[in-house]
């Protein structure tokens, strides 16, 4: 679990995947008048490397090759366009489930049983990847009790965050509200000033 995941109280059981989401941070906005600088935390094989094992996730001394790391930012790719969905449309978006069942295919999970007589998902890979099939087995479990459908993506253009939505009735479209609803809000009412004027 990362300091961010901390911060926003993503549970654990998604801590991975909001994480490896939000791994590429596409924000452009200006707030004090600084432009916020866009990033990406997997930038290269050795960056993937040493983000998986600040996490835990990275299960051998094999190195990521050029090819594993294209499928890695393919993962993220099609995780993120899926969080892109409204959760009541997820299922109705065929093609990014299409990408990421694609995306999910090189990241078959087995069932494991553990001494405590607890069943876990544990990764079929055992190559230097395989540490990523945390994060799809996240994208599993979270399908299943529903916690997925709290893990969204900021419906600001300018942000794109993936988000906890802690909210009861689980209805927020921004990251935060102050933030990017507020730069929302405040555009809208301009442009209805603009017609009126």
């Amino acid at each position: 679990m990362s300091k961010e995941s901390k911060k926003f109280k993503v549970p654990d059981a998604l801590a991975n995947l909001y994480d490896f989401a939000n791994s590429l941070d596409v924000r452009r906005f200006r707030q004090y008048g600084v432009q916020h600088p866009q990033s990406d935390e997997l930038a290269g094989p050795r960056e993937l490397e040493a983000w998986m094992s600040q996490r835990g996730l990275l299960f051998t001394s094999a190195k990521i090759t050029p090819a594993m790391f294209e499928t890695a930012l393919d993962l993220r790719a099609c995780a993120r366009d899926y969080l892109r969905c409204d959760p009541a449309d997820r299922g109705k978006d065929k093609d990014a489930a299409r990408s990421l069942n694609r995306a999910l295919r090189l990241f078959p999970l087995v069932v494991e049983a553990r001494d405590d007589r607890a069943m876990v998902l544990r990764s079929a890979r055992g190559d230097a990847l395989a540490g990523l099939s945390a994060v799809v087995a996240e994208l599993y479990d979270g399908s299943i009790n529903g916690t997925l459908d709290r893990l969204k993506m900021c419906a600001s253009e300018e942000c794109r965050r993936v988000f906890f939505d802690r909210s009861k009735p689980a209805t927020r479209r921004w990251c935060m509200s102050s933030l990017c609803g507020n730069r929302t809000k405040t555009r809208a009412y301009r442009e209805r000033r603009r017609g009126l004027g």
